[in-house]
């Protein structure tokens, strides 16, 4: 069986039309078909059932669709295991939230690209819940998040790398004396309540029986930060680390103590074929940001 005709198969079921399996991997779509029948001969069932334009699984298809996962997870680490060098063959499959990905990462990748060449990082950005479950299942070898508001299982490990004490962000030339007199008189933009920073900011307003007058509520920091520079309310974010180009029309003020800590960090399989390609990641990770290790 050839794993290549199982990760075709997998593209297929993941995005629901052969035409876009065939886009993803640089293939014709008869290329594509080609494939999926060979397999199917293969198992000896059908497993692709075709309506118009769009397919889904059969119920054979369903049935090995996790096991095809694993299996394919399964050589990608046998190939990573027969590396001859000093550390286990790439890709490196890391996950990252968007300010980490921008705000962290860029000085980090530069300098893994020079010590390592030959091995590759496949980047995916995406938020926080999303990581930490592709992490767990070994969708993803590690990722940079923030740290969930409940303990980690033990079959993970974890570095620290930035704190992020929640700040008020209002557009810069707003003075403020009292910043949850600010937060009580002008429009808010709210941080999605569902993610820890959300969360964080609407328990310090809770605690503190302030009911702001809500204009917007959404994830992403870097989009909120936008939206206060166009002078459209004030918003409690994370001091999130900068990126290369933050918003020009904003100012961080501190908030009164006790002030919640968001906690961005690394978060990796301690078990696991490219567990230590990424601890040598995080090590580099420490040195770059003048972390000292644990």
């Amino acid at each position: 069986m050839d794993s290549r005709f199982l990760q075709t198969y997998v593209h297929v079921v993941e995005l629901g039309s052969i035409a876009q399996a065939a886009r993803h991997q640089g293939l014709t779509p008869a290329t594509v078909q080609q494939r999926l029948r060979a397999l199917e001969a293969d198992v000896g069932s059908a497993l692709i059932a075709r309506s118009g334009r769009t397919v889904k699984p059969t119920p054979a298809g369903l049935r090995i669709l996790e096991r095809a996962r694993q299996i394919l997870r399964d050589v990608r680490d046998l190939r990573s295991a027969a590396s001859d060098t000093e550390l286990p063959a790439g890709p490196l499959r890391l996950g990252a939230t968007p300010t980490a990905l921008t705000g962290i990462m860029p000085p980090i990748l530069r300098t893994w690209v020079a010590r390592h060449p030959h091995i590759e990082i496949y980047i995916e950005p995406a938020p926080t819940t999303l990581l930490y479950g592709k992490v767990l299942s070994g969708e993803l070898d590690g990722a940079l998040l923030v740290h969930p508001l409940f303990p980690l299982p033990k079959t993970c490990a974890w570095r620290d790398l930035r704190h992020e004490p929640l700040v008020l962000v209002t557009p810069a030339d707003m003075k403020v004396r009292d910043p949850l007199a600010v937060i009580a008189r002008e429009p808010y933009i709210c941080y999605d309540r569902s993610v820890v920073g959300g969360k964080m900011a609407d328990d310090y307003l809770r605690a503190r029986n302030l009911r702001p007058h809500v204009r917007f509520e959404l994830d992403g920091i870097d989009s909120i930060a936008k939206l206060v520079s166009e002078g459209l309310g004030v918003a409690l974010l994370p001091d999130w680390a900068a990126s290369d180009t933050p918003p020009a029309r904003v100012k961080r003020w501190p908030l009164p103590a006790p002030c919640p800590v968001r906690t961005v960090g690394a978060i990796w399989l301690r078990a696991g074929v490219r567990s230590e390609l990424m601890r040598a990641f995080v090590e580099l990770t420490e040195s770059q940001l003048g972390l000292s290790p644990p």
